[in-house]
């Protein structure tokens, strides 16, 4: 199969895809978060071409991408609180869970009884749905495990082949997936931190929203994978990422330490670091994740950065870890999956 790049713009492009999403066909495209590879959420057999393509296990749950909330309708039930969230932040990088209808396949929420919905705000991505009329389940267009795609460079790299179509809108603007909200057992609940905090969804709501506990470790043998990238290594590049947590100089030199050591074993080696701390890893090859000061930098960089490890060939990778808090707690769930939660603590 021959795979085809169009600007995203166009409105050859989009009726393109909208034929494709019609005939069962996969498209991916551009969001404001990563590409999305997508198919007609309802027709099933097009839902598992998703799975096939990714080399994606069929229990992990999709997202279903939506233009406008009338599309809703007959596919699940919409609590009280999640009208105020879809105001205060639809369309954006929020996708909540909702007690799902029989209209839903199995295929798309690995038989959960739930459906993960949400509202592109990139402009381009809200105009192709609105063009194909149809919900769109969309996981992110990259091959299972490996970093998210966040150019159409980056889905070509996974996807050439194997799709008809990659929708070229540049560079996604926020860099990690979207913040995943379960509104339908007990408290709300973040299963996937993004660019939509915590904090934000409280001022919203007036009232405390929890986080899962499996955001910063991996689910338990008897615990179910409720929404994407919970149960499975993710993001991850084909070396072997550490992350080093302590304090201050004590972590920079385990860095050095265990980059140097890797690189006398005969071992491709860098570190992971901060724009402030390039100058302290002169002999580690240091790649630059943004600013410690600006986590949204950092959220934005780092699936381009960990591509990029791979084109290099490193067969060892130390990184520096930020605060798990704000858009924090996203870039360390990524960091941490993409580690396999492996971690060097600092003396």
């Amino acid at each position: 199969m021959e795979t085809l790049i169009m600007n995203a713009e166009l409105p050859e492009a989009m009726e393109r895809a909208a034929r494709l999403f019609s005939s069962g066909e996969l498209v991916a495209f551009p969001t404001e978060t990563v590409y999305g590879l997508g198919a007609n959420a309802l027709d099933r057999k097009a839902v598992l071409s998703i799975f096939a393509a990714k080399g994606r296990p069929a229990d992990n749950p999709l997202i279903v991408h939506i233009w406008n909330r009338s599309q809703m309708t007959g596919l699940c039930e919409i609590p009280k609180d999640a009208e105020k969230l879809m105001d205060a932040f639809w369309p954006g990088p929020l996708t909540m869970l909702f007690p799902r209808t029989e209209k839903v396949p199995d295929e798309v929420t690995a038989g959960l009884p739930t459906v993960a919905i949400r509202m592109p705000s990139l402009p381009c991505a809200h105009k192709m749905l609105q063009v194909c009329g149809l919900p769109i389940a969309a996981p992110s267009a990259n091959r299972s495990g490996r970093p998210s795609p966040t150019t159409a460079a980056h889905v070509m790299e996974d996807m050439a082949g194997r799709i008809p179509l990659i929708l070229d809108g540049g560079p996604c603007q926020v860099g990690l997936e979207s913040t995943v909200l379960d509104l339908t057992r007990g408290d709300p609940t973040i299963l996937r931190p993004g660019g939509v905090t915590k904090e934000m969804i409280q001022e919203v709501l007036g009232r405390d929203v929890e986080v899962a506990g499996s955001v910063l470790r991996p689910l338990k043998p008897d615990e179910k994978a409720l929404s994407p990238g919970m149960r499975y290594k993710h993001y991850a590049p084909t070396g072997t990422v550490t992350l080093v947590e302590g304090e201050g100089e004590a972590v920079h030199r385990v860095m050095r330490e265990q980059c140097t050591s890797d690189r006398l074993a005969g071992r491709k080696s860098c570190v992971l670091c901060f724009t402030e701390h390039l100058d302290l890893f002169p002999d580690c090859d240091p790649h630059d994740i943004g600013s410690r000061e600006d986590d949204r930098e950092v959220a934005h960089r780092l699936f381009d950065v960990l591509r990029r490890l791979d084109q290099e060939g490193m067969e060892t990778i130390y990184s520096e870890v930020v605060p798990a808090e704000g858009v924090g707690l996203a870039v360390m769930n990524r960091l941490g999956r993409a580690a396999g939660f492996r971690t060097l603590k600092a003396e």
